[in-house]
């Protein structure tokens, strides 16, 4: 759909946010925690989550950091839009919904919080006991701080150079039944959380993660040809060692589903009728991943001769 930038605006160091209202009729609706698709060009799209009202169908805000490695997207934000400029924006999509729980924790590193914004919103709107922890290099580079004062001492804003690392084990090591753990920002602080939630006793809390990058190294491995087969039509297609099996199918005239084209976003997720995935993805759990019946089209490979694929 198309939309029009209203308004840009400098949210921290390095942190600018992007005001977009449709170019005609309304947004579709949108719950906490989803994301869109920002065509920049042709040739570069990129997901950003969703920050502000669920509730506005005439407004929608996208926190944007300019990233230090960009790989053109937060660049070409930062450099080259401005008001007025037209841009596509895909439907929303979300992997990071909030579930129902009896309480809420909500950890945020740098520009991961975004997704969390509605989601605490949508907790104070409830009524629900919750709590927010927000990381950054320094308070600078922190964005909405100031739309988070609302909220009082439910939030911890935690500025690195000043208070050091968040505290995870404190915060992680005794969880309580019904307890539902957010946690959105950069892989290192990602994988940390993940480490300390590994050790909880069963049926205790539970953690949804948000990636932006891919985790280190999950995209690394040997690269072999494989076939597949499309179980609806019966074809099969060779995936050379230097395609993906996303790219083998496009260019046979096939649609699939992508969005990060790295395993983190979810979009191509496909089923798995016949064969062994080689999971190269930062997005399935560890036990869907050993049940092998769904990967990953734009980054995972295969460990048998052929996958039988569920399209």
């Amino acid at each position: 759909m198309d939309a029009q930038i209203v308004d840009i605006v400098n949210e921290a160091d390095g942190v600018v946010s992007l005001h977009l209202a449709p170019v005609s009729g309304a947004f579709p609706g949108w719950e906490p925690g989803a994301h869109i698709d920002l065509n920049l060009t042709p040739d570069l799209v990129r997901q950003y989550s969703l920050s502000g009202d669920p509730g506005d169908r005439d407004r929608w805000r996208v926190g944007i950091l300019r990233e230090p490695e960009s790989r053109g997207g937060s660049q070409f934000v930062h450099e080259k839009l401005s008001v007025g400029d037209r841009i596509e924006c895909g439907t929303p999509l979300n992997n990071f919904e909030l579930v129902d729980a009896q309480e809420y924790l909500f950890i945020a590193g740098g520009i991961g919080v975004t997704p969390i914004l509605p989601m605490i919103a949508k907790c104070e709107e409830r009524g629900a006991s919750w709590r927010m922890v927000y990381g950054g290099r320094n308070e600078a580079s922190m964005a909405f701080t100031a739309e988070l004062e609302k909220y009082g001492d439910k939030v911890t804003l935690w500025p690195q150079d000043r208070s050091g690392l968040i505290d995870l084990k404190s915060l992680l090591s005794n969880p309580n039944e019904g307890l539902a753990v957010y946690c959105c920002g950069p892989g290192v602080l990602l994988d940390a959380v993940e480490g300390f939630c590994e050790q909880w006793p069963p049926n205790t809390a539970t953690l949804h993660l948000e990636r932006f990058r891919p985790k280190a190294g999950a995209l690394d491995g040997k690269n072999t040809a494989f076939e597949v087969l499309i179980d609806s039509s019966g074809e099969v297609f060779t995936v050379e060692a230097n395609r993906s099996i996303a790219e083998t199918l496009e260019a046979a005239g096939l649609h699939v589903p992508t969005s990060c084209r790295e395993g983190t976003c979810g979009t191509c997720e496909t089923g798995v009728l016949e064969g062994t995935p080689d999971h190269r993805d930062s997005y399935l759990t560890p036990e869907e991943k050993s049940s092998n019946e769904v990967m990953m089209l734009c980054c995972s490979r295969s460990c048998s001769k052929r996958l039988v694929l569920d399209l």
